[in-house]
């Protein structure tokens, strides 16, 4: 997934005003339905497909064919695999920040940007976080104040971004500031389940419904029914499955496996991913109806290293009041690549209370002590149960699988094997923990 390019430079201080002024880009093209106009606000898909923001009638145009990122620094335009190519005055591009008055050519249709005269305001959230998000830069600021509106909706929501940008507490902050905050919120992670037991997970089953099945059991859309689903790593979903998931959807009614009743539910669906699936449209590997009903409400979490004012609050944050080690400067963690997000940064924090700062920060993701050591030191005993808890289990399952991998020379079907887990679960935590 290509990054998001914000301008941290053009922060607001949270005692300023809540707006925030930007000029929104406006498309115009002609094309075998007529000449159009659309004005560029947000993160926008433009393709030949019915549910494409950007719609072009080109029968050369693939059905999602290419990305639009207005940003304080320009417009980005990005490939997504397209058939035919994406070109910005006529040179071939993947990726490009495209000036005033460029050419897109997408198929057989030419269309020109250019940046009106009169700018539009942008909300900005007066406080810097948003349920466990924490933030004040521009870019936070401005996803808070979309996820205050979202929140309110029932629509689906498509949260996306890089691995530890903090995807499931987005979707727990959507559900608790909606109409659904005293109902279900239940988490479903379609990477840690394998093929064959995701659909009893989702959709639940009777007794006898497969060897195993001892007794009748609900699915989470049904634990669900009055709150909310999230469905983490919806990317991983298995392709035969997906059909079946898009009724459920459109129906709001799911059915067990071994049923032949069709069960009501009230269910909102919230959904993440770190990969683009408009690519995987584009392949065949992920339906693209069932992409526009997920889609609906979609979220960019920013990266980190586009954030790195938001680093010292963090580090405040993720200290909790504990005894400071030796000082480290904020040049130096805003020059850190950051490529594990937020969640990298927390684990660098643990770390530097374990080890010191300096330590930290040249021993990369290596331990110099042993698990028992790490773990009593690195997890401190004086904060609420549940993060200790939290912290606690991320320390030992990164040490477990990086001695697992390191036992199998990183061959994940021996460590999975070894470890009796499903291989797709194994690649979910080396994703997790950035190993």
């Amino acid at each position: 997934m290509e990054p998001t390019e914000y301008d941290d430079e053009t922060e607001v201080s949270r005692w300023d005003s809540p707006r925030l002024v930007r000029c929104a880009p406006e498309l115009s093209w002609t094309d075998e339905a007529g000449t159009h106009r659309y004005e560029v606000e947000g993160r926008r898909t433009l393709g030949s497909a019915p549910g494409a923001e950007v719609r072009v009638s080109d029968r050369e145009v693939s059905r999602l064919h290419a990305e639009l990122e207005p940003t304080d620094k320009g417009t980005w335009v990005r490939d997504l695999g397209s058939r035919n190519g994406t070109f910005v005055d006529n040179l071939l591009v993947t990726s490009a920040l495209v000036p005033e008055g460029a050419h897109i050519r997408v198929g057989g249709t030419e269309l020109v940007l250019r940046y009106p005269n009169t700018p539009s305001p942008v909300e900005l959230w007066p406080e810097e976080r948003f349920g466990g998000l924490i933030g004040a830069s521009t870019s936070m600021r401005e996803l808070f104040a979309q996820m205050s509106r979202v929140a309110r909706s029932e629509a689906p929501v498509l949260i996306l971004g890089e691995t530890g940008t903090g995807k499931e507490l987005a979707a727990r902050a959507l559900h608790d500031a909606s109409a659904r905050a005293s109902g279900p919120f239940i988490i479903v992670d379609c990477a840690a389940l394998a093929g064959s037991l995701i659909e009893g997970e989702l959709f639940g089953h009777t007794r006898g419904a497969f060897t195993g099945a001892v007794c009748a059991r609900p699915g989470s859309f049904e634990a669900a029914t009055g709150g909310t689903i999230f469905l983490d790593e919806i990317g991983e979903l298995p392709l035969g499955l997906q059909p079946k998931l898009l009724r459920v959807l459109e129906s709001q009614t799911v059915k067990r496996l071994g049923e032949t009743d069709q069960r009501p539910i009230d269910v909102r669906l919230l959904a993440a991913t770190n990969r683009d699936l408009r690519r995987m449209v584009n392949v065949g590997a992920f339906r693209e109806d069932l992409y526009f009903r997920i889609a609906v409400l979609p979220l960019m979490l920013p990266p980190l290293r586009v954030r790195k004012k938001d680093i010292p609050l963090l580090v405040r944050h993720f200290l909790a009041g504990r005894r400071p080690v030796e000082p480290v400067s904020e040049h130096e963690l805003s020059e850190m690549p950051w490529l594990g997000n937020v969640r990298e940064l927390r684990n660098f924090v643990e770390r530097a209370c374990a080890f010191g700062a300096k330590d930290a920060l040249t021993s990369g993701q290596e331990s110099p002590v042993d698990l028992a050591s790490a773990e009593s030191s690195a997890v401190s005993f004086e904060q609420p149960f549940k993060d200790f808890r939290e912290r606690w289990i991320d320390h030992g399952e990164r040490e477990y699988l990086r001695r697992l991998l390191d036992r199998h020379a990183r061959n994940v079907a021996l460590a999975a094997e070894a470890a009796s887990l499903d291989r797709t679960y194994i690649y979910r935590l080396m994703r997790k923990h950035g190993l």
